[in-house]
């Protein structure tokens, strides 16, 4: 081999951040992951920045911060230094708190960079299997036979699981009580006992319990299907088109971080993502990969702000 093929190989080899930045990262990184140990934004969070770590050269350190649908992790990584040390990995709480809580303390559109967008999480509207209901047509056709009689239950105020719901008594022009819970195992508890009719969840809890019959899916939250159930029918495709809300995990740093740390980050991010096994077992957390670059994750998280912020003020919703 020459000595010039041999310093070209050697330069393809370099991690994306040398080319990117002199001198960083000359230590490890922190991502802060704005929810507990154990949920699904931690496990993806955890796969994700292990695959980064070789083209990063350096350890990604988790951070777990939760509580208040993310603002407490998010809090902490907005008073970082943009220093390119500090990283956040937040869900859908980045579009919708700031219309939900009074008292955060920081603008989040103002306080953070986007990097890239990890992951979207369909939500399953689901019923028990001994529901009469077989079809959104028949969840539909029930509440306007029975107006503000039945329940729907969530994970709490202002959740996914809350606005899924939301948006589509909204559009069907339907009303139902809304019983928000403390999380979604009691959420899901709730339809298995009937004291709530349905409910949309993201998809490891339920999972186990569709598969063994005890619930039945009337729909998919977003437009393309989940390939985690892929003869579920979209709500879209049920007369609803371009219903779509989902959760998401994203990658974001703190306002200031230099253009080319963002941009070795989103490269390190996006090929973790390309990989098979990543791929793989983010598929059984019932996530799909995304990973398109900063521009298509700061479009994005505007439009979602704009869409979900303007619903959330009409309809009053307050989680403080």
């Amino acid at each position: 081999m020459t000595t010039t093929r041999r310093l070209v190989l050697a330069g393809l080899a370099l991690p994306f951040v040398a080319r990117a930045e002199a001198g960083w990262p000359s230590r490890p990184i922190r991502v802060v992951v704005a929810w507990p140990p154990g949920g699904s934004t931690d496990v993806a969070a955890r796969l994700i920045t292990a695959a980064m770590q070789p083209a990063l050269g350096k350890p990604i350190v988790i951070e777990n911060r939760g509580g208040a649908t993310g603002a407490i992790g998010s809090g902490v990584a907005a008073q970082a230094a943009p220093d390119g040390y500090t990283w956040l990995i937040d869900a859908s709480g980045q579009v919708v708190n700031q219309f939900l809580m009074t008292r955060l303390g920081f603008d989040y559109a103002a306080a953070f960079t986007p990097v890239t967008q990890l992951t979207l999480l369909p939500a399953l509207l689901l019923v028990r299997n001994e529901a009469p209901q077989r079809s959104l047509a028949d969840l539909v056709a029930h509440l306007r036979a029975n107006p503000g009689q039945e329940s729907y239950g969530s994970s709490g105020i202002g959740t996914g699981s809350h606005l899924a719901a939301a948006l589509l008594l909204k559009r069907a022009g339907l009303t139902a009580t809304h019983v928000p819970y403390r999380g979604g195992a009691q959420q899901i508890q709730s339809v298995l006992t009937g004291e709530t009719l349905f409910t949309f969840s993201t998809i490891p809890t339920p999972a186990p319990l569709i598969r063994d019959g005890q619930l039945r899916i009337l729909g998919v939250s977003t437009v393309e299907r989940t390939s985690a159930f892929p003869d579920a029918v979209s709500v879209a495709e049920q007369g609803y088109p371009g219903f779509a809300i989902g959760d998401w995990h994203g990658l974001l740093a703190p306002a200031g971080t230099s253009a080319s740390m963002v941009a070795a980050m989103a490269r390190a991010a996006d090929a973790a993502l390309r990989d098979a096994g990543v791929r793989e077992r983010l598929t059984l957390l019932g996530a799909e990969p995304v990973g398109q670059g900063p521009d298509a994750f700061a479009a994005f998280l505007a439009a979602e702000r704009q869409r979900l912020g303007n619903f959330i003020q009409q309809e009053g919703i307050r989680a403080d």
